[in-house]
């Protein structure tokens, strides 16, 4: 299940075959025998030998090629086995600042280099001055064929990312920060089991918004962060907010028909590590009270475990000793929002980080919405609003209010499809992902070809998921496109995804 070997159609090139693997979470142990936990490290080295016409790229600090198209690896710092990443394809590259490079299909690379030329510096020199040296040499991106399942996949030195951050404006950038961020949070300090993956994704996410802070201001990041917000909400209605996946300290372990299975921790993936493990990391920045504090203490806590794989309970407990007088008032045991209730009690999280700055960007957004939510339209209120300089994560919030007044009084739908061309005809997948929701919540049948082209053009698991819930919850009409839509695409989908979604239509349980 770890290599994927896609056939010429599944690429973006649609000439020559491709193959990637990836290891995350436990998928690393069928494709060489090793200690596949994070909790081991290790270093590595590998000779890959590759048909003409191939290039082999490796998640590795140096890599050479040899006569007859053999290419030689070798990872010099020591990373858990999940993060060993192999790609072979037609693949190639363009220099994009002094330390990054872009890979991609050669129909790709241009796009990649506009969209990144110059920004991975700037990105990596936050971050180095936030939490401290960036250990790995490069950081290159390699823009996966479009089946890729997930946004990016942290490997160190070659970040494996989908095709979807071609937005063609840069304006899906913050994706690109959050996987240069795992290179301190996750990479350098991994967290030591994956019942406790929000160490790696908390701290990501935290990290994330801070060089987002930096480099794009407070407004920004806050409404960035609102959307996801938004998406844990989300989540947290479709499971019940007492579901025990909606802890920090998750559970795995296998139940009673599973004694010799386990738990795949992939099936365990939502958003609660994410953003309910941002909301603590921001809860333990409000205890300190000093932003540049809490910096100082984030590179050191990167300092005090680099290379190491660790707990909650060894990152809290540093937490507690680097700040003696916080741990004198006994913060870890406030009423309501013990550590020992962050880890152990699903729900909502019992703190939540000031967004109010974002302000500013979301109430013009939330007052359209609500015009556009009327029974009778304002046309002259709508057409006041110029929504032309509004930077995408504004309207990814505005869509997402939209979805929530969903479905929308008679016609609506249908106008501010004609007015904002910008959004329904968008190329950009975050906004092509809310505008297919928009119109299966509406059943605007005359843009279902819209629903199927997107999901046609990727395999991102984050969009697909969604959009298939979406239709399968919808009105026949919405079912047939998906199992139509479904059967067309299966093919070009990873198996996890092709799975998932086969659950979903109900052919058969996911396995």
């Amino acid at each position: 299940p770890q290599v994927c070997w896609l056939a010429p159609e599944q690429t973006a090139g649609k000439q020559k075959p491709y193959m990637y693997t990836q290891g995350q979470a436990v998928l690393n142990r069928s494709f060489f025998p090793g200690f596949d936990t994070p909790s081991v490290k290790c270093t590595y080295s590998a000779t890959v030998k590759v048909p003409e016409g191939f290039t082999a790229v490796m998640s590795a600090t140096s890599w050479e090629k040899q006569e007859d198209n053999t290419f030689v690896f070798k990872m010099s710092q020591p990373i858990p086995s999940y993060l060993i990443a192999l790609a072979v394809g037609d693949i190639v590259s363009a220099d994009v600042g002094p330390r990054s490079r872009v890979w991609a299909e050669p129909c790709l690379i241009e796009a990649a280099k506009e969209e990144y030329d110059g920004v991975i510096e700037e990105f990596l020199a936050v971050g180095e001055k936030l939490f401290g040296p960036y250990v790995w040499g490069r950081y290159d991106i390699l823009f996966m064929p479009p089946s890729f399942p997930f946004g990016g996949m942290e490997n160190p030195c070659l970040t494996f990312v989908t095709p979807c951050l071609l937005a063609g404006d840069r304006s899906l950038a913050d994706v690109i920060i959050h996987e240069i961020s795992h290179s301190w949070f996750g990479n350098l300090v991994t967290n030591a089991s994956w019942g406790e993956f929000w160490l790696n994704e908390g701290f990501t996410m935290y990290a994330q918004r801070r060089i987002s802070t930096e480099v794009y201001g407070l407004a920004y990041t806050c409404l960035e962060a609102a959307t996801g917000r938004a998406l844990l909400r989300q989540h947290m209605d479709n499971t019940g907010e007492d579901h025990p996946l909606n802890k920090l300290r998750v559970v795995i372990e296998p139940g009673p028909f599973s004694l010799f299975l386990g738990v795949n921790p992939d099936d365990t993936y939502n958003e609660t590590p994410y953003e309910k493990g941002y909301c603590f990391v921001s809860y333990l920045a409000h205890l300190v009270g000093d932003q540049s504090k809490f910096d100082a203490f984030l590179q050191a806590y990167v300092n005090r475990f680099k290379f190491q794989s660790i707990t909650a309970d060894d990152a809290l407990g540093f937490f507690l000793e680097y700040f003696p007088e916080l741990k004198e008032k006994g913060v870890d045991s406030i009423p309501g929002l013990e550590f020992d209730r962050w880890l152990n009690t699903p729900g909502w999280p019992p703190y939540l980080p000031d967004l109010s700055p974002g302000e500013q960007l979301m109430k013009p957004a939330d007052e359209l919405a609500a015009l556009w939510a009327a029974d009778g339209l304002n046309v002259e209120a709508i057409e006041a609003v110029d929504i032309t300089a509004w930077r995408t994560y504004q309207l990814v919030y505005f869509l997402d209010q939209v979805l929530q007044k969903s479905p929308l009084p008679k016609g609506n739908v249908e106008r501010l499809s004609e007015m904002y061309p910008k959004i329904s005809k968008a190329q950009n997948a975050e906004l092509r992902l809310r505008w297919c929701q928009i119109v299966l919540k509406n059943n605007l049948e005359a843009e279902y070809g819209k629903v199927k082209d997107f999901l046609h053009s990727q395999g991102k698991q984050k969009y697909t998921l969604p959009l298939y819930r979406a239709m399968w919850g919808g009105s026949e009409s919405a079912r047939a496109l998906a199992m139509e839509t479904f059967s067309a695409t299966a093919p070009q989908l990873h198996v996890n995804v092709q799975n998932y979604v086969k659950k979903i239509l109900g052919l058969e349980a996911a396995e």
